[in-house]
């Protein structure tokens, strides 16, 4: 049952993985979790594993520059001014006649038990127990139940006037400062000069009735203490680079902390925000470069291999960068914390430029200089260092045309970024020999490591993806090339034939906008197949024999086509690249071999004779560059049977046989137009006026020498004579 369960899933992912969409899909959820690990995540972190309040057993200095907001200080300051706003009250007007209507009611209780003179004196006292406070004593009851009208006035007039003024002042009467007052006028009732037992009633009425006047008014105290503390700036602190942050021995307070976090240098956990916030970057600038891709190179879109080189390019890259980065150390402040300067973001430029294309390179340098930035938290320098020597690297390696050429784009590169470099760091607050030092030492290092990864990365690249760059193309068209150098040695005629195609062909190229360099390389090794029977070809017979003379024509079309053959078999066997194969392959497409074929017809007389016999295998030209090798092989073989090569009847043969060619359907699998055709025909002209100019006719000196000999010899014969007679 499992197995079955386990052979459904195996087959079920078999067919996924067979299924083109699944492969890209598969592998750009790849390259987003590898390049967001590589952005997001600290694999050698450099860690300071300390807490406030330890003793740092090392110096610890800033790798960098850094502002960042001391929060905590900010936060206190913010308190601080919050603090410094009152309390904002809303007054009641009505409190304070309430609390004399309520303190009237209790004065006129007790004048009208003192006016009661029909109540015994124990009932005087009872009811002024039911009016003021039970703990009242008996005796200070028995003194104010006496008639004394003049006393009770004052003591009513005397409490009401206090308890105006503390409700009348500034502050009032609050919640806050309610016991204070009361305490207060409580004191203050002596200075009446009352008797004792009024003295005790007006204590008694303030303590009773004296209330707050003065209300919070909650939602205006909060707006006002909120825009106190929205006065107060962010308190920001400045680190400058190589600053000692705490020395050995020194105890960790606070603010050493508070800096060592702005650095990154303290003990984190998973920063999964971060994370998070890189991954959808990441994601981003994916869907920037495809859409570009599909906008403005649809063919790199759609090719998976394209797609998958890319990504290898940029994570190999930014794997260098976090292994240089990493270095990045606090105990070297003043250089250790430039190492940045030396990622070498032009490799990736000069990669994809080599392989793929130059705008696309454009694009993918300016995607890795910004995830550079993020990876050293944001310094906008070492990107605008990266972006320039990136950008002077693919300028570099736009127009190979030696494989030199390539160690020149590292040069170039590194004095790019030494200029990049200073420029950038005379801002900085460093000394001006420090500057033009670390630009020239990391500016260097540049070009160097940028030079190094290209050449070194390229070759495996190339064979892997199967793509044929210019420094491979470069390599080929040298005649050192050992396949080149049997042609020269074995069939000379063939190789200057293919070096004449080369330039013909090549120039074509230039004029319609095909690959050059590919045109010129193809054509070098067009025939490289007629090395296996040089001597059946006529560029190659010294002398005057043709042994195509001695054998059938049906005999010697299959020698001459099978030169096709033979040349795709040796181009395999010394390893030329497949676009190059694919022009030998095609550069006779299916063609008639004419000569042979007349020569058939006229010696079968009545004889059917069978057309196909006589053609080349194919296939046909699929490419601009395929074609103009075939066009220009055709050409240079037809022009060099001319007997009489005038401008003219050379012009006419040469669009005779792009005509034929045409007619014969051997360009309909390419993408030339009629335009094209014409401005290839002018192209050969051009090329054909240099090897085919008129030369002036040197004159037989042969006679002149002789009649300035014996001249010369008669001159001798007359002075000898003189000197005899002397």
């Amino acid at each position: 049952m499992h197995t079955t369960v386990w052979g459904r899933v195996a087959g079920l992912f078999g067919f996924l993985m067979k299924q083109r969409q699944t492969r890209r899909g598969l592998a750009a959820l790849l390259f987003f979790i590898l390049t967001t690990l590589m952005v997001s995540i600290e694999f050698v972190p450099y860690r300071v594993g300390l807490k406030a309040g330890q003793v740092s057993p090392a110096d610890v200095f800033a790798p960098r520059s850094v502002v960042f907001e001391d929060r905590l200080k900010t936060e206190e300051l913010r308190q601080q001014a919050a603090a410094s706003v009152p309390n904002q009250y809303d007054r009641d007007a009505g409190v304070s006649s309430a609390v004399q209507r309520d303190i009237s009611v209790v004065v006129a209780g007790i004048r009208e038990v003192q006016n009661d003179l029909s109540a015994t004196g124990e009932e005087r006292v009872s009811r002024l127990r039911q009016l003021l406070p039970p703990d009242t004593s008996g005796e200070m009851l028995v003194l104010l139940a006496k008639p004394s009208p003049k006393e009770l006035q004052r003591t009513e007039q005397g409490v009401n006037d206090l308890i105006a003024k503390a409700m009348d002042a500034e502050q009032g009467i609050t919640t806050e400062n309610l016991a204070d007052t009361r305490n207060s006028l409580v004191a203050k009732v002596s200075e009446l000069y009352l008797r004792p037992p009024y003295e005790e009633v007006g204590r008694i009425l303030i303590q009773s009735y004296l209330r707050p006047n003065n209300f919070l008014n909650v939602e205006k105290t909060h707006l006002l203490k909120e825009a106190a503390m929205g006065t107060v700036l962010p308190q920001q602190v400045t680190v400058r680079q190589g600053e000692k942050i705490v020395g050995a021995g020194e105890i960790m307070r606070h603010e050493q902390m508070t800096k060592l976090e702005a650095l990154g240098l303290t003990q984190r956990a998973i920063p999964w925000r971060k994370i998070a916030g890189d991954s959808l970057l990441v994601v981003l600038l994916m869907v920037v470069v495809l859409f570009y891709l599909y906008q403005q190179n649809n063919e790199i879109y759609r090719n998976a291999g394209h797609l998958y080189l890319l990504g290898i390019i940029v994570l190999l890259i930014m794997i260098v960068a976090k292994a240089i980065v990493a270095i990045n150390s606090t105990q070297w402040p003043e250089l250790g914390a430039l190492f940045g300067y030396m990622v070498p973001i032009a490799a990736a430029g000069m990669l994809v430029a080599i392989l793929l294309d130059s705008r696309l390179a454009v694009l993918v340098v300016v995607v890795m200089c910004y995830f550079l930035m993020i990876i050293t938290d944001g310094q906008l320098r070492f990107g605008v260092v990266g972006l320039v020597g990136g950008i002077t690297g693919i300028y570099s390696v736009s127009r190979l045309s030696k494989s030199g050429d390539l160690a020149r784009a590292g040069l170039y590169t590194g004095l790019a970024s030494v200029v990049a470099i200073g420029v950038m760091e005379l801002t900085s607050v460093s000394p001006i020999g420090l500057v033009i030092a670390s630009a020239v030492l990391f500016g260097v290092t540049n070009g160097i490591l940028s030079s190094i990864l290209t050449i070194g990365v390229l070759p495996y690249l190339e064979s892997t993806f199967k793509i044929t760059s210019p420094v491979r193309l470069l390599e080929l068209s040298h005649p050192g090339n050992p396949l080149l150098k049997w042609l020269l040695t074995e069939a000379p005629g063939t190789y200057h034939h293919s070096i004449i195609v080369g330039n013909l062909a090549e120039t074509a190229a230039e004029a319609i906008g095909g690959d050059t360099l590919l045109t010129r390389v193809g054509a070098y090794y067009h025939d490289v197949g007629k090395l296996k029977r040089p001597y059946f070809f006529i560029e190659n017979q010294l002398n005057t024999d043709n042994p195509h003379d001695k054998i059938a024509p049906t005999l010697s079309t299959l020698i001459l086509t099978s030169h096709v053959k033979d040349g795709v078999e040796l181009a395999r066997e010394y390893k030329v690249p497949e676009d190059i194969i694919s022009i030998v392959e095609q550069h006779h497409g299916s063609g008639l071999c004419t000569y042979f074929y007349h020569k058939a017809v006229e010696n079968g007389q009545n004889e059917s004779i069978d057309e196909d016999e006589f053609r080349y295998e194919g296939p046909k030209p699929k490419t601009k560059e395929a074609a103009l090798v075939m066009l220009a092989d055709s050409v240079e073989a037809a022009v060099r049977s001319l007997q009489n090569r005038t401008h003219g009847r050379v012009e006419g043969m040469v669009r005779k046989i792009i005509k034929d060619k045409l007619m014969d359907g051997q360009l309909d699998e390419c993408d030339l137009t009629f335009k094209d055709l014409d401005v290839i025909a002018a192209a050969f002209m051009q090329v054909f006026s240099g090897i085919l100019h008129a030369r002036i006719e040197y004159p037989d000196l042969s006679k002149e020498i002789e009649r300035r000999k014996t001249k010369g010899a008669g001159v001798r014969k007359k002075s000898f004579r003189t000197n005899a007679r002397g």
